[in-house]
């Protein structure tokens, strides 16, 4: 049996984690891309730090990892929002989630590609945000978040005669991750309505986005490419109060 090689950014927390904890289950050699290191070591687990909005450290990281390790499986998860009103937004913001959100993609694709074309199979899953649709004070973070919808559907159509899809999770407030509670405290007395604006009446948990990453990058799913799904608890279908 081949063995399979898996990269995920942002794994040592949060959603990431909980994408490498799945991989890791169905039997996956994990290559984990984040600041810090993990806390659920594993022999299977292996781990490069680095910060992924320096464009170059990543570029050169994405480079080291294809030399190492025969990618097949690439799963882009790391995020920021730099929560701020429009008139406090900065350049600078935008360009360090450019690098976070597109370049990051953009480099760890093209270093694994050779490997995925020679063996005629690669899944490539992007983890974006509900707020694509549209959310205030998420200026750089909406924007760029919505970048990796035109990057998926574009690659798609490039790659699918090799035998790579390319696709899209959208999480809606998933709770336990850092990214959520640096805006929302697990105290905050906004909790209560945030949960009661969602249509299912409760926040995602880190594993509920990890299903859905799974079906992506699962080997039956070949003939889905190009495709943007939603794990928000309903909220794409209406509004969210913040």
């Amino acid at each position: 049996m081949v063995e399979k090689y898996a990269l995920v950014t942002g794994g040592s927390s949060g959603i990431g984690a909980a994408i490498c904890r799945s991989l890791l289950a169905a039997g996956y050699q994990v290559v984990s891309l984040s600041r810090r290191a993990s806390e659920s070591p594993s022999s299977r687990l292996h781990e490069v730090q680095v910060d992924l909005a320096d464009a170059l450290a990543t570029r050169e990281a994405a480079f080291e990892v294809a030399r190492r390790f025969p990618i097949t499986t690439v799963i882009h998860n790391a995020g920021a929002i730099r929560e701020k009103p429009l008139e406090e937004v900065t350049l600078d913001d935008l360009q360090s989630l450019t690098n976070l959100h597109l370049a990051a993609a953009l480099s760890l694709l093209q270093a694994n590609l050779p490997t995925m074309k020679q063996r005629h199979f690669g899944r490539v899953v992007l983890v974006s945000t509900r707020a694509v649709l549209g959310l205030a004070k998420r200026t750089v973070y909406s924007a760029t978040k919505a970048g990796m919808l035109g990057l998926a559907r574009t690659w798609a159509l490039e790659l699918g005669a090799h035998g790579i899809t390319v696709n899209v999770v959208a999480p809606g407030p998933i709770e336990a991750t850092e990214m959520f509670h640096d805006v929302i405290p697990a105290d905050s007395p906004k909790l209560p309505r945030i949960v009661d604006s969602i249509p299912v009446k409760r926040l995602g948990r880190p594993e509920d986005v990890a299903r859905a990453v799974l079906f992506f990058a699962a080997p039956e799913a070949g003939f889905v490419t190009g495709q943007t799904l939603f794990v928000c608890g309903g909220t794409s279908v209406g509004s969210i109060v913040y």
